[in-house]
Protein backbone atom coordinates (compact mmCIF):
# COMPACT_ATOMS: atom_id res chain seq x y z
CA UNK A 1 0.00 0.00 0.00
CA UNK A 2 1.70 3.27 -1.12
CA UNK A 3 1.53 6.26 1.54
CA UNK A 4 -0.31 8.98 0.71
CA UNK A 5 1.51 12.77 0.53
CA UNK A 6 -0.25 15.17 2.25
CA UNK A 7 0.24 19.05 0.65
CA UNK A 8 0.97 21.81 3.30
CA UNK A 9 -2.34 24.35 2.84
CA UNK A 10 -2.63 27.30 4.72
CA UNK A 11 -6.09 28.89 4.53
CA UNK A 12 -7.70 26.05 2.44
CA UNK A 13 -5.24 27.15 -0.45
CA UNK A 14 -1.89 24.86 -1.16
CA UNK A 15 1.23 27.22 -0.64
CA UNK A 16 2.47 27.58 -4.35
CA UNK A 17 5.18 30.28 -3.83
CA UNK A 18 7.94 30.69 -1.87
CA UNK A 19 7.71 33.09 1.34
CA UNK A 20 11.06 34.23 1.11
CA UNK A 21 11.09 35.33 -2.51
CA UNK A 22 10.40 39.05 -1.00
CA UNK A 23 13.61 38.96 1.17
CA UNK A 24 15.91 38.61 -1.91
CA UNK A 25 14.90 42.59 -3.15
CA UNK A 26 15.59 43.74 0.29
CA UNK A 27 19.10 41.89 0.57
CA UNK A 28 21.42 45.14 -0.38
CA UNK A 29 18.78 47.43 2.60
CA UNK A 30 20.68 45.22 4.91
CA UNK A 31 23.76 46.06 6.97
CA UNK A 32 26.59 44.70 6.50
CA UNK A 33 27.22 44.16 10.30
CA UNK A 34 30.48 43.74 12.45
CA UNK A 35 33.53 42.45 10.02
CA UNK A 36 36.14 42.62 13.21
CA UNK A 37 37.79 39.33 13.94
CA UNK A 38 36.79 38.13 17.31
CA UNK A 39 39.22 38.40 19.77
CA UNK A 40 39.61 34.07 20.22
CA UNK A 41 39.94 33.32 16.69
CA UNK A 42 43.14 35.69 17.04
CA UNK A 43 45.59 34.37 19.42
CA UNK A 44 49.06 35.08 19.36
CA UNK A 45 50.15 32.03 20.03
CA UNK A 46 48.93 28.48 20.54
CA UNK A 47 48.69 27.24 23.90
CA UNK A 48 51.58 25.45 25.42
CA UNK A 49 50.35 21.72 25.85
CA UNK A 50 50.06 20.97 29.28
CA UNK A 51 52.25 17.29 28.62
CA UNK A 52 55.48 19.24 27.55
CA UNK A 53 56.35 20.62 31.27
CA UNK A 54 56.49 16.89 32.07
CA UNK A 55 59.46 15.10 32.89
CA UNK A 56 59.93 10.83 32.21
CA UNK A 57 57.00 9.31 31.47
CA UNK A 58 57.20 5.76 32.07
CA UNK A 59 54.85 3.37 29.49
CA UNK A 60 54.84 -0.57 30.78
CA UNK A 61 53.19 -3.84 30.64
CA UNK A 62 51.97 -5.62 33.35
CA UNK A 63 50.87 -8.66 33.78
CA UNK A 64 51.09 -9.49 37.74
CA UNK A 65 47.99 -9.12 40.05
CA UNK A 66 45.64 -8.39 37.10
CA UNK A 67 44.40 -11.60 36.87
CA UNK A 68 46.43 -13.43 34.17
CA UNK A 69 45.23 -10.54 31.93
CA UNK A 70 48.04 -7.93 30.35
CA UNK A 71 47.51 -4.41 31.22
CA UNK A 72 49.60 -1.18 30.10
CA UNK A 73 51.07 1.30 33.01
CA UNK A 74 51.70 4.97 31.97
CA UNK A 75 53.31 7.00 35.48
CA UNK A 76 54.69 9.62 35.60
CA UNK A 77 51.97 12.21 34.86
CA UNK A 78 50.81 15.18 36.94
CA UNK A 79 47.64 14.50 39.28
CA UNK A 80 46.15 16.99 37.50
CA UNK A 81 46.55 15.78 34.48
CA UNK A 82 45.46 11.84 35.51
CA UNK A 83 41.75 11.95 35.12
CA UNK A 84 41.49 14.09 31.91
CA UNK A 85 44.36 11.77 30.40
CA UNK A 86 42.64 8.44 31.51
CA UNK A 87 39.41 9.69 29.69
CA UNK A 88 41.31 10.71 26.34
CA UNK A 89 43.13 7.81 26.18
CA UNK A 90 40.26 5.41 26.88
CA UNK A 91 38.32 7.29 23.62
CA UNK A 92 41.80 7.68 21.93
CA UNK A 93 42.74 3.88 21.88
CA UNK A 94 39.93 2.40 21.97
CA UNK A 95 40.54 0.37 25.38
CA UNK A 96 38.74 0.26 28.76
CA UNK A 97 41.40 2.29 30.99
CA UNK A 98 41.22 3.66 35.09
CA UNK A 99 43.29 5.23 37.63
CA UNK A 100 45.04 3.97 40.32
CA UNK A 101 47.39 5.78 42.91
CA UNK A 102 49.51 7.38 40.38
CA UNK A 103 48.88 5.71 37.57
CA UNK A 104 46.82 5.30 34.01
CA UNK A 105 46.25 1.43 33.44
CA UNK A 106 44.88 0.46 30.45
CA UNK A 107 43.85 -2.53 29.55
CA UNK A 108 45.66 -5.03 26.96
CA UNK A 109 48.70 -4.76 25.58
CA UNK A 110 48.71 -1.05 24.34
CA UNK A 111 52.40 -0.24 24.79
CA UNK A 112 53.00 1.32 21.19
CA UNK A 113 49.69 2.98 20.55
CA UNK A 114 49.91 4.68 24.28
CA UNK A 115 53.76 5.82 23.23
CA UNK A 116 52.57 7.23 19.41
CA UNK A 117 49.49 8.92 21.40
CA UNK A 118 51.81 10.47 24.47
CA UNK A 119 53.92 11.56 21.65
CA UNK A 120 51.55 13.96 19.85
CA UNK A 121 50.49 15.00 22.80
CA UNK A 122 53.71 16.74 23.43
CA UNK A 123 55.04 14.47 25.59
CA UNK A 124 58.95 14.47 25.02
CA UNK A 125 60.60 12.09 27.06
CA UNK A 126 59.17 8.56 27.07
CA UNK A 127 60.41 5.75 28.53
CA UNK A 128 59.04 1.87 27.72
CA UNK A 129 59.42 -0.41 30.25
CA UNK A 130 59.40 -3.78 30.73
Amino acid sequence: MKKKTEKIVSDGKALTTNPFAALVSLQNQLPLGDKTIAPEAKSASPKPSPFAALGKVVVKKERKGHGGKTVTLVQGLSRSLLESTCAEMKKALGCGARVEEDLVVLQGEQVDRACTWLTQKGVTKIVRGS
